[in-house]
């Protein structure tokens, strides 16, 4: 790692919440439009925030 810190990216702070135990939650994507062509289900599940999975976390650790 370099010695000076980094700036975190604005796109990542905007998308992402770190929570107080370190895990990263993020909101479901498919949501902005065309919702009359999916299911209920899809819609009801995806409103919630989920946790990011860990591999996922390693590889955008480093914009964080």
């Amino acid at each position: 790692m370099p010695k000076i810190k980094l700036k975190t990216k604005s796109a990542i702070k905007k998308r992402v919440k770190v929570t107080a135990t370190g895990k990263v939650k993020h909101g479901h994507a498919y949501r902005s439009h065309l919702a009359q062509s999916k299911t209920t289900k899809q819609k009801r599940q995806s409103r919630k925030a989920t946790l990011m999975h860990s591999s996922d976390f390693k590889r955008l650790k480093k914009l964080i």
